[in-house]
């Protein structure tokens, strides 16, 4: 089994009752950054926060690292819209991704301090622990693939 494979699979068995919420399957219909949903933009980071841990042998927590990555942008609204409310964005949204997900699944503290610290440094508070940095990582990383359209290697 490829490397790619493995990490779909462990994505799949760590963050399956996540993926299949009804919530979830809503996000697929609002677009985060360029084309992409904010789905396919959660489960983009978890598969590539994985191949980070594992491509620079980083010893982390895999169950936790996966339901965070997925849940980071699980914040329920088109911040695409026009209006007032959401004009800060990126400055708000992590608390309101962790309110949501604190709501709808039973969460840990380091699952939590991903979903609420990944957005340093914008954000000025950093993560506590690997897998948030991870995390963090992988969303910038995303994001900029997803919004000029550039393909990640593992994602072919």
């Amino acid at each position: 089994m490829t490397l790619e494979k493995y990490v779909e699979t462990l994505v799949e068995q760590y963050g399956g009752d996540i993926l299949s919420s009804d919530c979830m399957q809503a996000e697929k219909k609002h677009i985060q950054h360029g084309c992409t949903s904010i789905f396919e933009h959660s489960y983009n980071v978890a598969c590539l926060s994985l191949y980070l841990a594992f491509k620079f042998h980083i010893d982390v927590n895999k169950k936790n690292l996966v339901r965070g990555a997925l849940l980071h942008d699980y914040f329920m609204y088109d911040w695409h819209t026009a209006g007032r409310w959401h004009n800060f964005h990126g400055f708000t949204h992590a608390k309101c991704a962790l309110r949501n997900a604190s709501r709808d699944f039973d969460l840990n503290a380091i699952e939590k301090n991903i979903i609420v610290r990944h957005m340093f440094p914008l954000n000025l508070i950093p993560p506590k622990h690997k897998e948030g940095f991870i995390v963090c990582i992988a969303d910038k990383i995303s994001a900029v693939a997803e919004t000029f359209s550039l393909k990640i290697p593992i994602f072919n």
